[in-house]
This record gives C-alpha cells, structure tokens and sequence, in this order.
C-alpha cells in the first residue's frame, strides 16, 4: 500500500510539472520513479513515458481550449516528435542504462541552461 502513495507521488508530481510548464513531466516522472519508487532504470523510462502520454493529450486539451494552442504551427512538432520516438524506442534496448542517464542527465543540463540564458 505505501508503494501506491509513491507511485501517485511521483504521477502528481509529473502532472503538475506537465500542466504548469506545458511539458516536462517526464524530467520529474523518471528520477521520482527510480528514487521514490525504486523502480529499475529501464523500466522507469518506459514507464514515464505511457504516464506523460495521457498527462500530454490533457494539457493540449486545456491549452487549446484557452486558445493558447494553434494546431497548424504544432503539426511539424508532432510528425518530427513521433518519427524521432519511433527511432529513440528501437535504438533503447541496445543502449547501456548508464549512458541512458548520462544523456538524460546532460539533457536536462542543456534544457536548464538555454531557460537561464
């Protein structure tokens, strides 16, 4: 029962960072899965992604409700994104977790200095 309450932790956790900054929870889902939750690497990157996918599909819901989306200027995002997740989910199973995490680490790296700079 205690592990529930880490799981729903770490989901909170993904979708307030997924719906505050429009994107993202996946960067909080996948440590809190590993740390909070002590799932395995692996399956944890597996698993935050099934997660964001429907917190995804809500935030577009929201924001375009708001108005604050224009699916025209979205579409290349989202043919790019999925032909680079069909690419990224073959090459996975051959790629060592600790080079797993060290590109998400320099990820998320990246990501924070070009949002200070």
């Amino acid at each position: 029962m205690r592990s529930r309450w880490k799981y729903a932790l770490a989901g909170a956790l993904a979708g307030v960072a997924n719906g505050f900054f429009g994107g993202g929870g996946g960067s909080v889902l996948g440590p809190a899965l590993t740390r909070l939750c002590g799932m395995e690497q692996r399956r944890a990157f597996a698993t935050s992604v099934a997660v964001i996918l429907p917190l995804c599909v809500l935030s577009v819901i929201i924001y375009f409700a708001r108005g604050a989306l224009v699916l025209s200027q979205a579409m290349p995002y989202v043919l790019g994104g999925a032909v680079g997740g069909l690419l990224g989910g073959k090459l996975f199973r051959g790629v060592k977790v600790e080079w797993l995490r060290r590109g998400f680490g320099l990820l998320l790296v990246y990501g924070g200095v070009r949002y200070l700079v």
